[in-house]
């Protein structure tokens, strides 16, 4: 079976398509992690439970989100060594990829227990649920070290285009946690803590089964466990242009830890329809960042590769695929709204609650994906920092100041709600305007065009 999937020859769209399914089914089976938690935990232990694991998510997404997005860097720099054909070059990426990853997992394991209550406090989390959103958090953050080698493992064979091995391991964790999940939580009665101990042991095991692929693979992206450190200016280059992702990550989480406190004020109630349709959100968003991430390697490869040509003709294709998605995805959700969200609790006020929720987002994905997709091949490119500031003021800025003016009008959660298609639509309109007229690719792309 071939191995890779090299993008820099051949047909752009089947490329495409060849390396986005197993980044769509890596996704969605990640997601299955805590939304098996929210299914188990929301109609075994009850919808307060089910409250408190949504209060987490928030925060738990934001310090990941930090190192995924972190972990951008690395890819870009991996993909433009892989493209240009740079061994070396991409076996110091690698092993520096590893340092960074095994320090910065560390430093979120310890972070994420030591500062649970005091972030839960802050987002005046309800007591009723205070307790168990502390507990289910910290056992969490336990095993979060895992969970960062496991992401940033799976950017290293994400950027050389073998994003089918990574599938792999997380099916086998996902089926793991399932079993874990009804393990602990039914038989053993261990409640939500079982939940989340569930969750940890199934990031060990696909970090384990990915680091002995990459330890025993032949290719240049072959693992040395005593070669791991930082080479050279790598670290340093890795970091500026991973870092505004990441920072444009946490901010961005920082934003929907803002949009949960305000969905925490209007009762448990809701608190449990909101975390219900943030899972059903997940299943339909990731597959959209598959796009994304399929389009930040294809342009990577491509621009080592000096193929600017394919560069443009890649970053269509991908936006396309991830707008016919997304409006398909759309109606179904539509249409099977109160099956859907019913699937997470029994509870009708819970149900009712998150079909309207629903249709605050449903309509309006085809946006984010335009968004999400443009924005991947431009950080393929090397232009994060630009990518950086589209998110920061239309999914950061711009939202908190619709959240925070319409509450200061009216307690209304339509008001909370309708901030993110609002943001997605400033942000589509800011990255097409910068696709279209920004210098984002090689100077001598524009060097050629203008002698053209």
């Amino acid at each position: 079976m071939k191995k890779q999937t090299i993008m820099t020859e051949g047909s752009i769209w089947r490329s495409m398509v060849s390396f986005s399914i197993p980044l769509i089914l890596g996704n969605l089976f990640q997601q299955l992690y805590n939304t098996v938690d929210s299914i188990i935990v929301g109609n075994y232990i009850g919808s307060d439970a089910l409250a408190a694991v949504g209060a987490s998510s928030s925060v738990i997404s934001l310090l990941i989100g930090f190192c995924i997005g972190a972990s951008a860097g690395a890819g870009v720099v991996i993909s433009q060594f892989y493209g240009a054909g740079s061994r070396e070059g991409v076996r110091k990426a690698v092993h520096t990829t590893l340092a960074i990853a095994v320090g910065a997992g560390v430093i979120l394991t310890i972070m994420g227990i030591i500062l649970a209550p005091v972030i839960l406090r802050a987002m005046g989390t309800p007591k009723e649920v205070f307790a168990s959103s502390v507990a289910y958090m910290q056992v969490f953050f336990g095993g979060i070290v895992f969970s960062v080698i496991y992401n940033m493992s799976a950017g290293i064979l994400n950027a050389v285009g073998n994003s089918r091995r990574s599938l792999l391991y997380l099916v086998i964790a996902a089926v793991s946690n399932i079993f874990l999940d009804l393990l602990f939580v039914i038989v053993f009665k261990m409640g939500i803590v079982g939940a989340a101990l569930a969750t940890d042991i199934g990031q060990l095991l696909s970090c384990i089964f990915i680091i002995s692929f990459l330890v025993k693979s032949d290719e240049s992206y072959k693992l040395k466990l005593r070669d791991i450190r930082f080479y050279d200016n790598l670290f340093g280059r890795i970091v500026r242009i991973g870092l505004p992702t990441g920072i444009q990550n946490i901010v961005i989480s920082l934003s929907n830890v803002i949009v949960q406190s305000s969905v925490n004020s209007f009762g448990a109630v809701v608190m449990a329809g909101f975390a219900a349709y943030i899972k059903i959100d997940g299943f339909n968003l990731l597959p959209v960042l598959s796009f994304g991430m399929a389009a930040t390697t294809f342009a990577g490869q491509n621009i080592g590769a000096g193929r600017y040509d394919r560069v443009k003709k890649g970053m269509y294709i991908s936006v396309g695929m991830g707008v016919v998605y997304t409006i398909i995805t759309g109606i179904l959700l539509i249409f099977f709204a109160p099956q859907v969200v019913g699937v997470f609790t029994g509870k009708a006020a819970v149900v009712n609650c998150g079909v309207y929720i629903m249709k605050f987002f449903c309509p309006f994905y085809w946006m984010i994906a335009i968004l999400q997709v443009l924005s991947g091949t431009l950080r393929g490119t090397g232009k994060t920092m630009q990518t950086m500031l589209i998110f920061l003021l239309s999914l950061c800025v711009f939202r908190v100041i619709w959240i925070w003016g319409f509450l200061a009008v009216s307690h209304n959660l339509a008001g909370v709600m309708s901030a993110y298609p609002a943001s997605w639509a400033v942000g589509m309109v800011l990255v097409l305007l910068y696709a279209w007229k920004g210098k984002w690719l090689p100077e001598s792309y524009y060097a050629q065009k203008k002698k053209e």
